[in-house]
């Protein structure tokens, strides 16, 4: 068994940007070790001041969770709209009959289809 493991920090500070991390750790670290000794907290602060949200291949995680060889682990950006607001938001805005489902209708065909 491998003495130490090979992990890969990712961070997305904005849309369209993504800083990445690579990291060697001692066997049996955790999510909180890694996310400490990246230096991530000192380069972002907010992400010290709110509660951090961290996932490992896109599966959320806890903070004492173990990592292994390999693994991408990412931390995830508070939301700024809750996801329902802002389809409500868009809804209203560009009206029933362009979205979702009405949005391209056959001739003759039953709304939805």
């Amino acid at each position: 068994m491998s003495t130490e493991l090979h992990v890969l920090l990712v961070y997305s500070p904005a849309p369209r940007q993504v800083r990445e991390w690579h990291q060697t750790l001692p066997a049996g670290s955790t999510v909180e070790q890694a996310i400490q000794s990246s230096g991530i907290l000192e380069e972002f602060p907010e992400l010290s001041a709110g509660r951090l949200s961290a996932g490992i291949w896109g599966r959320k995680t806890n903070l004492r969770h173990l990592l292994r060889d390999q693994d991408r682990l990412e931390i995830y950006r508070p939301l700024r709209v809750d996801p329902k607001i802002a389809r409500r938001e868009r809804f209203t805005k560009q009206g029933v009959k362009k979205s979702g489902l009405f949005a391209a209708k056959r001739v003759g065909a039953k709304a939805g289809y």
